[in-house]
């Protein structure tokens, strides 16, 4: 079964960017800390983004759209999959899809009808990938605290997964702030140099 994982990099005081982010300082002020993980080559660390992204069948954005493909966006060095051999379906939650993208190598769906149809969509492509495949993919989502927090308040999300930064960066954008309350089931802690890897099942 597809499941709908929301992933993202968090502080120690629970920030999902540094202060003052903005296009040319995507994650803020210190921000680059967080994701410290995903470029370790220690053993641990790299076993994570491997067993993540391969096992990705769509991976949903919002905003993060705008940063990723900006010209100091992803690359073959820096992005979801980079440094792996997959690359699953990208969906972007939108107001109004662009005229041109990029990064025109990787598959682009834009929604404009909200981010359930967003994630609706991205299950759709994933459940296909999993066909294709032979075995069961899932959809990633990521795109910032805002929409985690969104898909969380909707019902929308079955996992998530922090990647607790040993940082602390005393502002930016909240993972949390408000929202319904909520019990989560811890399922499995990774500790590293660079991160503790949290994963717990969502209840509805």
């Amino acid at each position: 079964m597809t499941r709908i994982t929301a992933d993202i990099s968090v502080s120690l005081d629970g920030f999902v960017t540094g202060p003052d982010p903005g296009p040319r300082n995507g994650l803020g002020t210190g921000g680059d800390a967080l994701h410290t993980w995903a470029f370790s080559d220690a053993p641990d660390d790299r076993r994570i983004v491997r067993e993540a992204t391969a096992r990705s069948g769509a991976v949903v954005l919002r905003r993060l759209f705008d940063l990723v493909d900006g010209p100091d966006g992803w690359n073959d060095e820096v992005g979801y999959g980079a440094r792996e051999a997959t690359r699953p379906a990208f969906v972007v939650v939108t107001t109004a899809p662009p005229e041109s993208v990029r990064l025109s190598g990787l598959d682009w769906t834009f929604v404009t009808t909200g981010l359930a149809d967003a994630v609706a969509t991205a299950r759709g492509r994933a459940e296909a990938a999993s066909s294709a495949a032979g075995r069961e993919l899932d959809v990633v989502l990521m795109g910032g605290g805002a929409t985690i927090r969104s898909a969380l308040d909707a019902g929308l999300v079955d996992e998530l997964t922090l990647h607790l930064a040993p940082v602390v960066l005393g502002g930016g954008t909240p993972l949390f702030s408000g929202g319904t309350p909520r019990t989560l089931v811890q399922r499995t802690v990774v500790s590293t140099s660079t991160a503790t890897h949290l994963t717990y099942d969502v209840g509805r």
